[in-house]
């Protein structure tokens, strides 16, 4: 990239000392710009003089920054190569992992619309990504559902009334009416020894896993592994047994672990917490991809002190397999409405199938719509932060949205069909060199968005192309008398294939007509 031959150049003059060569922010300060003088406290304009950069035709301190101007030839649109910063390491990427035997609540999908993006990024930049997906097929909140079962008399092959038995059943549990009966279908699930609660939770779980596949079908996402609670936690608990009076400690019939804060991995009944079951998780991933140098786990933000100590915990428990691997927790924001945050545990609910149901309805019956709608929605923000969806806005045409870029992208198709039988000229379009001047900055986008972990990067400047290219069309007459510019219809082609990438490591899909 050009940007690191003006990299290599400062260098030459100022030495190894930290400086930054980025985007300028806007094209009128030119391509890229930099703060070297400023940080090694040289003469700017001394500098500059000593800087000859092939590719840049222009030099102009402004300040005490220098910013770097691209020649015509430079910015001609060429294959843009991503920087492969993760070539050679394996990264496992878990995320979805939601509650079986109901159905999948709104933050599962925001999960996986957040996690899918970040193992594309890191594919494109070189990792060996491993898609994990860990879903809950035993605990409290099954047993929930099964004592809910029993009083709703549910068909547990419905999802919907898998929902309604889970509500029965955590309303039960939390005002104390059948919280007794709860935790014991809860042990009795573990100990397999109630042949009719334990038939009900397959049953149950079984219609669960159907819809989530359908579901991650409609996403675009497969996973490598799945693991499930009901093998890691039984493992869990026997790994934590075994780690008392090391790691972990009894406290009033439990079994803690003392780390930032206390927290419990066997409760007093013996059985694994969540804490217990991701220690098991821990064994089993990394059994499975035992040469793995980071694990990411894509989760709600209010999970992240939870995580800081079970980390804390596994790599006491796993110090050769931990050693020198990053363990990292990537917050996922909820999406909001305007009476605030939604649950599964409420009754009025919105899961992630009705919300993309009513998202196509809206959208014509164009479910490749919808689901660019919400995973721009989703992914426009950075990670962590809360989530305002409006429907109307997310399915708009008219910029700030999903199905925008996908009619840029849909455009810039038609043109380029369109041109198929047009005469090629060598004519040069002058009024084409602000668009040419964003596509240039494409790979150093992806590169940042992988190295942070944070796809909404990519989500702006696809807006800013999408908005430039869309200008430069109503401005432009690309195809005059059946002839195009061969450098225009080589622009096109550019911003297709660079629509079509970042949209698809968005996870958005890329259609051909809308």
């Amino acid at each position: 990239m050009i940007r690191e031959r003006i990299e290599e150049q400062i260098r030459a003059v100022v030495g190894d000392v930290p400086f930054v060569v980025a985007r300028a922010d806007s094209v009128a300060h030119g391509d890229y710009y930099t703060n070297a003088a400023l940080v090694t406290k040289t003469d700017p304009k001394a500098l500059a003089e000593k800087l000859k950069v092939e590719g840049v035709e222009q030099i102009e301190v402004a300040g005490k920054f220098i910013n770097f101007y691209l020649s015509r030839e430079a910015l001609i649109p060429a294959e843009q190569k991503i920087p492969q910063q993760y070539a050679g390491k394996t990264i496992m990427v878990e995320y979805t992992s939601p509650n079986l035997f109901k159905p999948l609540h709104i933050g599962n999908l925001i999960g996986n619309i957040l996690g899918e993006s970040i193992a594309r990024l890191l594919e494109k930049s070189g990792a060996d990504v491993k898609r994990v997906n860990y879903p809950s097929d035993i605990g409290l909140t099954v047993a929930k559902g099964v004592w809910g079962l029993t009083q709703t008399k549910g068909d547990p092959s419905d999802i919907v009334a898998l929902g309604e038995a889970y509500k029965t059943g955590h309303a039960a549990y939390e005002d104390g009416s059948a919280k007794v009966q709860i935790d014991e279908i809860n042990t009795a699930l573990y100990e397999n020894s109630n042949p009719k609660w334990s038939e009900l939770r397959t049953e149950g779980v079984a219609t669960s896993r159907k819809h989530l596949s359908e579901l991650c079908k409609t996403l675009g996402t497969t996973f490598d592994k799945e693991f499930f609670e009901s093998e890691s936690g039984l493992l869990g608990a026997g790994i934590v047994r075994e780690s008392i009076g090391t790691v972990f400690e009894e406290s009033e019939g439990a079994v803690v672990y003392r780390g930032a804060h206390t927290r419990v991995f066997l409760n007093s009944r013996g059985l694994p917490t969540y804490e217990a079951k991701e220690v098991g998780l821990f064994d089993l991933k990394s059994k499975a991809y035992p040469d793995f140098d980071t694990s990411l786990t894509v989760t709600g933000g209010e999970q992240k002190d939870f995580f800081a100590v079970v980390f804390d915990a596994i790599k006491k428990i796993f110090p050769d397999r931990t050693a020198g691997k990053n363990l990292q927790h990537i917050s996922n924001g909820f999406l909001k409405l305007t009476n605030g945050k939604m649950s599964s545990r409420l009754g009025n609910v919105i899961t992630g199938e009705s919300l993309l149901a009513d998202l196509t309805v809206a959208a014509r019956g164009r479910e490749d719509v919808a689901v660019g709608a919400i995973k721009y929605t989703v992914l426009k923000s950075g990670s962590g932060k809360d989530i305002i969806f409006d429907p109307e806005r997310s399915l708009s045409l008219e910029g700030d949205s999903g199905p925008y870029l996908q009619y840029a992208l849909v455009r810039a198709r038609a043109l380029l069909r369109k041109a198929s039988g047009a005469t090629v000229t060598q004519f040069i379009t002058p009024q084409s060199k602000t668009l040419e001047r964003i596509l240039i900055h494409y790979p150093e986008v992806v590169e940042r968005a992988a190295r942070e972990l944070e796809p909404h990067h990519l989500t702006t400047f696809l807006t800013e192309l999408a908005a430039e290219f869309n200008s430069w069309y109503a401005a432009e007459r690309v195809i005059v008398d059946g002839t195009i510019a061969g450098y225009t219809l080589s622009l096109v082609k550019v911003v297709e294939r660079t629509l079509s990438q970042g949209l698809n490591l968005l996870g958005i899909p890329t259609p051909e007509e809308m």
